[in-house]
């Protein structure tokens, strides 16, 4: 099983980045997809989340509005867009996915908003 998350880097505030999470070992369509952020000193918070179907987001407050989750079950892969990007958004980005009692995480990718 695996989840290799891409895209991340270092942006100025007002910027753009799309993480990619492309997923093997599983059967991505049974699962939910969350992408969560942890940065230094503090604990990893949910971003956003997506359903098997893709019919059901949830996005929290502090993003609603600018980050998109989407879903491509043919590539397995889940995406966040990320758009108008403040320094309050940088942080390791981290995949989730889960279905019942199984959970796997990947490995995090680095956001970083600097001017």
């Amino acid at each position: 099983v695996q989840l290799v998350e891409s895209g991340g880097g270092l942006v100025q505030p007002g910027g753009s980045l799309r993480l990619s999470c492309v997923a093997s070992g599983f059967t991505f369509s049974r699962y939910v997809m969350s992408w969560y952020r942890q940065a230094p000193g503090k604990e990893r918070d949910l971003v956003a989340r997506l359903n098997s179907d893709g019919s059901t987001t949830y996005y929290a407050s502090s993003v609603k509005g600018r980050f998109t989750i989407s879903r491509d079950k043919a590539e397995n892969t889940v995406y966040l867009q990320m758009n108008n990007l403040k320094f309050e958004d940088t942080a390791e980005y981290y995949c989730q996915a889960v279905n019942g009692g199984s959970g796997y995480w990947g490995q995090g990718t680095q956001v970083t908003v600097s001017s």
